[in-house]
């Protein structure tokens, strides 16, 4: 066959065997094959997924260029460029904050799980991964986001608007900035209209996501954000013993009865690897969340150990995920983030079709 006749067609044809695994569809009818090129033997085109954190990248980027050489005579190469759009769930939009995609809440049902450490290194993973990103801590009267996510400067109010700062390429927003050490003794009208500044009042600019680390349990905090915003999906973060656990659905029921997408459980402090010995100790049990989740039909999202490198970098202002991302939490964090990502880009999918945008 020469390369007159290495066709368009005959290339989509071929890529049509390529299977996204979480949207069931073949990538050339989710529309995700674009700017294709057929120069002397040579195809090149990109592969455009729905999130830039997608877990199973490599793997249909092998896929589609081994379809294209196994079905297609006459190709000498395949070029596959990996890129990532975003999309956007059917929702009413809120004026003010418009160019955010996907608000994805972070939530648990007691402190002292981790929620906020999850939360931090959820958003810095997926801005290390190329996305837009947004992180409000939105736990009013413990905010530690301005610890963990360390910056060098404070939000700036600028015509009327809160200018939020930048950390390890993510926009961040919290009381804490304003707050400083002294404590927030307010009644919950006033935690309402706060969250309501901080979340609305806020210049995102164009966000693929913003995560909101939400105050433990449930109350007014919560309910101002799903009545503020739609929110696209909400994670739940608990611990592996039975204590933390029922707690823990109590937050797990509060998204499902105001109608929020579960996008999934994280299991904190799953278990304990001695630095020293290697042994492995399950101080808190084990398994607990991942049954709850089975139990619930919701899915499992992972787990993370207990690691010093954690509480050692959150210290300092650095995620885990970025200043050790070989260590064994941070890759925990990091498989977890693409899961997030995965359920946000099948929430979105279940609702409307995709459908390419041109640039």
């Amino acid at each position: 066959m020469t390369n007159a006749t290495i066709t368009e067609s005959l290339i989509l044809d071929a890529l049509r065997s390529v299977m996204d695994p979480d949207l069931g569809k073949d990538i050339v009818s989710l529309n995700f094959i674009r700017n294709m090129r057929i120069e002397e033997g040579i195809v090149s085109f990109d592969v455009n997924l729905t999130t830039p954190a997608c877990p199973v990248k490599e793997r249909l980027r092998e896929q589609s260029r081994q379809a294209v050489l196994s079905k297609v005579p006459g190709v000498s190469d395949v070029r596959v460029n990996m890129t990532a759009e975003v999309r956007r769930p059917p929702a009413p939009e809120t004026s003010r904050i418009r160019g955010v995609k996907n608000i994805v809440a972070v939530g648990s049902g007691k402190g002292g799980v981790g929620k906020s450490t999850v939360a931090a290194n959820i958003a810095a993973s997926l801005a290390n991964s190329g996305a837009k990103v947004g992180l409000l801590d939105a736990d009013i009267y413990g905010p530690s986001i301005p610890i963990m996510m360390r910056s060098s400067g404070e939000p700036e109010m600028k015509d009327g608007t809160i200018q939020p700062v930048v950390a390890h390429g993510v926009k961040l927003m919290s009381m804490g900035y304003m707050s400083g050490e002294m404590p927030l003794i307010w009644r919950g009208p006033m935690a309402h209209k706060a969250l309501q500044q901080s979340l609305l009042g806020v210049n995102w600019g164009e966000l693929d996501y913003l995560i909101v680390d939400l105050p433990p349990g449930t109350g007014d905090v919560h309910l101002t954000l799903v009545q503020s915003v739609p929110v696209t999906g909400a994670v739940i973060v608990s611990t592996p013993q039975d204590v933390g656990l029922q707690i823990s659905m109590k937050t797990l029921r509060m998204f499902q009865q105001t109608k929020v997408p579960l996008l999934g459980i994280v299991e904190n402090m799953s278990s304990y690897i001695c630095p020293h010995c290697g042994g492995r100790d399950e101080i808190f049990g084990h398994g607990g969340a991942a049954r709850a989740a089975g139990t619930l039909g919701v899915p499992f999202l992972g787990e993370i150990p207990l690691d010093s490198a954690i509480r050692k970098h959150s210290d300092t202002g650095m995620p885990v995920v970025l200043a050790e991302p070989d260590s064994v939490s941070a890759r925990a964090l990091s498989e977890i983030t693409g899961k997030v990502a995965q359920q946000i880009s099948i929430q979105a999918f279940k609702t409307i079709p995709l459908t390419i945008i041109e640039e």
